[in-house]
């Protein structure tokens, strides 16, 4: 902390004092952060063992499962350890943490989520050049264009919020460090920041809605010209998942970050953050795999392969013992 800062450390007052409802508020959270972090992960590993998985759209979607866990580990985790210990103080380094890396993540999932639009309007509009348009590389770039311009763009706000002082009170309205929150405590004019984060907000959400749209637009436009009723169907199919993982997206985003000043209500912000937190990525893997018959054969590739292979290990085991045995 700077030397003009008087509050070193921040209390989350989290979401309810009930005893009771914090029981079950811990036990929801755990059980949809382990179905999370469980089923995110098996997204990642089977991208990387299967062959047939090895396109551009899963490439995209191993990288979203990654922030899938990498959004909701930057939160949940610190909140279940209050609820478990009742200690709600946090320091201000690992406050500003938290919304700094929060905010990467968030941000940075829709920028993927737009480029996963622009795969899927290639793959249905563009089928013949898929391969050559959505290389290796070109998913590289697009991904680290993914960061880079979420770091680039959270940077002049993530500032401001450093120079923000603390003079009376810590205690913030929320189970987790976010702006809003700690804008509302701050003894500081915090106007521009407020205004910046607006900005910023709005920036991000129309760019990659229109972005989104417009691949969604030629999308349904290429599809509808589909000779066969069969085609359109697997045409819409394969963006059926993408568009319900959309829509949670850009709805919580519209009741979070759109809204006109950080002197209002929180308990709207802190139920949907925490269904964005815990629920949508713990949602997302069955709502991309489900339906999704590639990824289904894939994951029962694996489990007949783990079973041989512990099969293996089992009699390997067996023979070993018995070998002990005669000797």
């Amino acid at each position: 902390m700077r030397n003009h800062t008087v509050i070193t450390t921040f209390i989350l007052l989290g979401l309810t004092d009930d005893p009771e409802m914090q029981i079950l508020t811990f036990i929801f959270l755990l059980i949809a952060y382990m179905l999370s972090v469980t089923g995110n992960m098996t997204i990642i590993l089977l991208v990387l063992v299967d062959s047939h998985l090895k396109t551009a759209m899963y490439y995209f979607l191993q990288n979203f499962s990654f922030l899938e866990i990498s959004f909701t580990s930057a939160c949940i985790p610190r909140y279940l350890y209050s609820l478990s210990t009742g200690d709600r103080t946090i320091t201000y380094s690992a406050c500003v943490s938290q919304v700094f890396f929060i905010y990467v993540f968030a941000i940075t999932q829709f920028f993927l989520l737009t480029i996963m639009s622009y795969d899927r309007y290639v793959a249905i509009c563009k089928p013949l050049h898929y391969v050559t348009i959505m290389n290796r590389k070109v998913c590289k770039m697009l991904v680290l264009c993914c960061w880079v311009t979420t770091l680039l763009l959270i940077l002049s706000p993530f500032v401001l919020l450093l120079g923000l002082e603390f003079c009376d009170s810590n205690a913030i309205d929320h189970f987790a460090c976010d702006a809003n929150p700690l804008m509302q405590i701050s003894c500081s004019d915090t106007w521009l920041l407020e205004q910046m984060v607006i900005a910023c907000s709005v920036v991000i959400f129309l760019m990659t809605l229109v972005c989104v749209i417009l691949s969604y637009v030629y999308i349904v436009r290429t599809v509808l010209r589909f000779p066969s009723a069969q085609q359109r169907k697997k045409a819409f199919s394969t963006c059926s998942s993408h568009m319900i993982v959309l829509s949670i997206s850009y709805g919580s985003c519209i009741f979070i970050y759109i809204k006109p000043s950080a002197k209002e209500d929180m308990t709207m912000n802190k139920g949907i953050t925490l269904l964005t937190t815990s629920v949508s990525p713990m949602l997302n893997p069955f709502i991309y795999t489900l339906r999704n018959k590639q990824v289904i054969q894939a994951f029962k590739d694996l489990v007949t392969k783990l079973s041989l292979f512990f099969e293996k290990m089992s009699h390997e085991h067996d023979g070993e013992k018995n070998n002990i045995l005669i000797a």
